[in-house]
């Protein structure tokens, strides 16, 4: 990761995104290799590493029952600040996430949106030099995802800070990352720019679907004449669906039909586009990202857990 930029980190459930990241913030040791944040090996040097990260997690990590100053408070006690500058630094992170005014109320009363931003100001309380944000904006409705966008794009022009995020939604990752990494089964796929990473997939995708009407293994000597052709990169199967990646734009859908034309079958769908980040996901992965769940849960994730710690205490 380069400093002072948004990197994003793509792979489907199980690819070892979540792993990654608990083994750079120290909340797991690494079986083999080695991993350093700001020049700190993460295995050997946990403490130093700590103090130069943030780490906002999937679950929301604050109490309802509290305000949303003491929730910043307490997570400055947590990271030994000095009484003199918790002021300072709550005011700061609060006028930065838009919650200044609201900041005497307790959490129970924010929205969705605000307890997620809140939660982003919890780990920046420490003016930490890389943030890790672990599907920040997981199940929010879009208006509420495009204001944490937001503050996100804030973080990075006005503190000048490194970001590493985890998503789901391939918008996200287009629009807020300057470069992305593709992870499955824990192997780097793919990493680059987005617009370089869908140039790569070459001139647009044809996605279609064969009725059911067709003789036994004609659509499979269909498919096998089409890679035989020049202007055809890829096809790979999901859903149902065939998505056939083409070297040109214009002249590939033309060209697809003049192939089919041979074959006794009929085409339930058939549509072409450019190549999206969607596209290249399923490109280098063979699945497609699943959305997360609504965030009522995970805010009921959380309340359970704060309810459990006080009757443990």
């Amino acid at each position: 990761m380069e400093e002072q930029e948004i990197f994003g980190l793509l792979g489907p459930n199980g690819a070892g995104k979540t792993t990654l990241i608990m083994v750079l913030t120290t909340l797991l040791k690494p079986t083999g290799g080695s991993a350093y944040l700001n020049g700190y090996n993460v295995a050997k040097c946990t403490n130093q590493v700590r103090m130069n990260l943030g780490y906002v997690s999937q679950d929301l990590a604050i109490d309802d029952e509290l305000t949303g100053l003491d929730n910043l408070w307490l997570q400055a006690g947590l990271y030994h600040m000095d009484r003199s500058i918790r002021k300072k630094r709550t005011d700061e992170v609060l006028e930065l996430v838009g919650l200044r005014d609201r900041a005497a109320d307790r959490v129970d009363t924010y929205s969705g949106g605000m307890r997620k931003r809140l939660d982003i100001a919890c780990g920046l309380i420490h003016r930490p030099g890389i943030l890790f944000l672990d599907e920040p904006t997981l199940g929010l409705d879009i208006q509420t995802r495009h204001e944490i966008w937001h503050y996100i794009n804030r973080l990075r022009e006005e503190v000048k800070m490194t970001i590493l995020l985890t998503t789901h939604y391939m918008d996200e990752a287009d629009t807020l990352c300057k470069r992305i990494a593709i992870i499955d089964r824990g192997e780097m796929k793919a990493i680059d720019t987005p617009a370089r990473l869908k140039q790569e997939l070459g001139g647009g995708v044809i996605i279609f679907q064969f009725t059911d009407a067709a003789e036994p293994g004609v659509p499979e000597k269909a498919l096998e004449a089409l890679r035989g052709q020049d202007f055809v990169r890829e096809i790979s199967k999901n859903d149902g669906d065939f998505y056939l990646l083409t070297n040109e734009s214009e002249e590939a859908l033309p060209k697809f039909f003049t192939v089919l034309e041979g074959f006794p079958l009929r085409l339930k769908k058939v549509t072409m586009k450019m190549p999206t980040l969607d596209d290249v996901f399923l490109f280098h992965t063979g699945e497609q990202l699943r959305e997360g769940t609504i965030s009522r849960e995970a805010i009921a994730r959380s309340r359970s857990s704060m309810q459990r710690l006080r009757g443990q205490r």
